[in-house]
């Protein structure tokens, strides 16, 4: 499909829809993790990406002696997503882990 193709009144296929939905969902959700970044590190946290069961490790310093006196981690999620398997789990495992939901007024 070239860029002389496009008409917005088309009615799109099914495939199209969801595929456009799709990406949707992911702009949204980056949004979302970068304002919770930017929120967590002007409150004073350090904030390391992580992988498997949550989205990011904070911790926070003590600001005379550099050591850590508070570690946790963080599960960002958009609009009205839902906890996967794996991240429920690890919810249940971990006593400092927390779900954030933010909303992105743009999105």
């Amino acid at each position: 499909m070239n860029i002389f193709d496009y008409d917005p009144f088309k009615p799109k296929t099914k495939k199209q829809r969801k595929r456009e939905q799709i990406r949707q969902n992911y702009r949204k959700g980056r949004a979302a993790e970068d304002s919770y970044v930017m929120r967590a590190r002007l409150s004073g946290y350090e904030v390391e990406r992580t992988g498997r069961g949550h989205d990011f490790k904070v911790r926070k310093r003590n600001p005379w002696t550099g050591r850590v006196v508070y570690t946790g981690y963080r599960e960002v999620k958009s609009g009205n997503a839902k906890l996967s398997k794996l991240q429920q789990k690890t919810k249940k495992r971990k006593s400092n882990y927390k779900v954030i939901h933010e909303d992105n007024p743009w999105f």
